[in-house]
């Protein structure tokens, strides 16, 4: 095994890499500072307003509830699946992007909760969720 007679050179920090990014750096400043005055020194008043915040107020996400005994409830009035389209279709006019949360029974009948999904669908609520329970894995039957 031969052995190593010279020392090694000490390291040595190369500073061009860093020079130049502070050099783009401050170049950058530079240029959007100067479009920033010369943006304010256009002769131009712009209107002025006072921030009231929205004009209308955005409604809560609504709650349909499907029950295993097929009476479904819409924020805890119950309704019939006409019914419900109905007034989604009502409050989906005074607010386009109304949100509706299906929450169903597991043990409900598929075909009640397809009809009341097709209602929401029919009453133009295009945010649309359906509300379940993650278990951990270690809870699983």
């Amino acid at each position: 095994m031969p052995l190593k007679t010279q020392a090694d050179e000490p390291p040595q920090m190369n500073l061009i890499p860093m020079i130049d990014i502070m050099l783009v750096v401050i170049l950058f400043f530079l240029v959007t500072s100067r479009f920033a005055f010369i943006e304010h020194n256009i002769p131009l008043r712009v209107p002025e307003v006072v921030d009231k915040g929205a004009l209308t107020q955005a409604p809560q996400q609504r709650v349909v509830n499907v029950y295993r005994d097929g009476r479904i409830t819409l924020d805890e009035n119950v309704v019939t699946l006409d019914e419900l389209a109905k007034r989604l279709t009502a409050v989906r006019e005074q607010y386009s992007d109304l949100g509706v949360l299906v929450r169903g029974d597991r043990e409900v009948i598929l075909q009640v909760l397809a009809e009341v999904l097709t209602a929401c669908k029919q009453a133009g609520i295009k945010e649309l969720g359906i509300s379940v329970r993650l278990i951990p894995p270690d809870e699983k039957k």
